[in-house]
């Protein structure tokens, strides 16, 4: 069954694109379909992938009505891995998205002639809470809340999930928490231990049991335009991956 995931936290630097574009990868690795729509000016996910940031069409032509979602899928170099790219303009998108009426549905109504095509779609949202999540969050069946094991950890999370209580009154009352991810972990210190023991007792039924750890090889692997998994199949971040991949999976 085609379900649409959406990696979100407005707070910046927790890991949303690093964990999108690996948990994309670890799906398509396992043979199943995946679409990665990257929702973010910033262009992380689309150049993370070796695709160049002023790729056209991009999401934000397909936001504006100016393409299809169907002309902005492009292939990887990943068999069973596709990707919408993101553009620069998505930062004028979210002064342009609120005058258009019921503009927080247009990414959802762009996915569905497309979407049982892919057994996983995942949305890489930007760092705010503004036009361009919402339209992620309103088109998601799951989010997946990547948090920095570090000390403002719980910071702006009764925001989101303010914001996804009120989207799912309001827009979407079929989305739901898949989970909240540790991501940046280094287990060897005190802060990080006392970190996840915090959040896990604040959302018991909530948080993966899967933990990223700060791995070097997860993070240069972007400038190599390739995910991790495959720049060093055998790292502790790649384990990591394919262990949420397989909890995502689970979790349904």
């Amino acid at each position: 069954m085609a379900t649409v995931y959406a990696i979100a936290n407005q707070k910046g630097g927790v890991g949303k694109t690093t964990t999108a574009v690996n948990l994309a990868a670890c799906i398509a690795e396992a043979g199943y379909e995946a679409l990665l729509i990257d929702m973010d000016a910033q262009a992380n996910a689309t150049v993370g992938l070796g695709i160049a940031k002023d790729s056209e069409p991009s999401v934000y032509d397909v936001l504006a009505g100016d393409a299809t979602m169907e002309e902005a899928i492009r292939p990887t170099g990943i068999e069973h891995l596709s990707l919408v790219p993101a553009s620069p303009d998505l930062a004028g998108a979210s002064v342009e998205l609120p005058r258009i009426e019921n503009s927080e549905v247009r990414l959802r109504e762009a996915i569905a002639p497309i979407r049982d095509r892919y057994t996983f779609t995942i949305l890489d949202c930007p760092p705010s809470l503004g036009p361009l999540t919402v339209n992620a969050l309103v088109a998601a069946d799951r989010v997946i809340v990547p948090v920095q094991a570090e000390y403002f950890a719980l910071e702006g999370l009764a925001g989101l999930l303010d914001t996804l209580g009120l989207i799912q009154r309001e827009l979407n009352p079929r989305l739901t928490i898949a989970g909240m991810l540790l991501t940046m972990h280094d287990g060897r210190t005190r802060l990080a231990q006392d970190v996840e023991r915090e959040v896990r007792e604040h959302f018991p039924t909530l948080v993966f049991d899967t933990v990223i750890p700060r791995n070097i090889r997860v993070g240069e692997a972007p400038s190599f335009g390739r995910p991790v998994i495959h720049h060093d199949p055998h790292c502790a971040g790649s384990d990591a991956y394919f262990e949420l991949a397989k909890e995502v999976a689970a979790r349904g």
